[in-house]
């Protein structure tokens, strides 16, 4: 377990989920699991802690962590298998969607 913190983006080495600031609002960050939500930077680091932990395959009811999960997740204002629903899911967007080139408009007559 392994995330990566900077100024302008957080990322693990166990999921794909990453979260970035919210362009034009200063102090707010987006995860991608996460998608529309505005959050403070902690925030965004319990979610991907919280995604980190319980990617790949998930926190069972009977796993150690299962408690940490459930608290991480009422954090979030979310339960803790919601939040797993989420996360197993693939990235909202990701870092390759952001740089890849727009496609050239047939239409467009170019």
């Amino acid at each position: 377990m392994t995330l990566t913190i900077t100024d302008d983006h957080i990322s693990s080495d166990r999921t794909a989920h990453s979260a970035r600031p919210v362009h034009g609002q200063q102090h707010a960050w987006e995860v991608s699991w996460l998608p529309g939500r505005s959050l403070d930077r902690n925030s965004a680091i319990t979610a991907m802690v919280l995604a980190d932990v319980t990617a790949p395959g998930g926190v069972h009811a009977g796993h150690r962590d299962r408690i940490h999960v459930e608290g991480w997740a009422a954090e979030l204002g979310i339960t803790a298998d919601r939040a797993a629903t989420r996360i197993a899911a693939p990235p909202a967007w990701t870092a390759i969607a952001e740089t890849a080139p727009v496609p050239a408009d047939p239409e467009a007559g170019a």
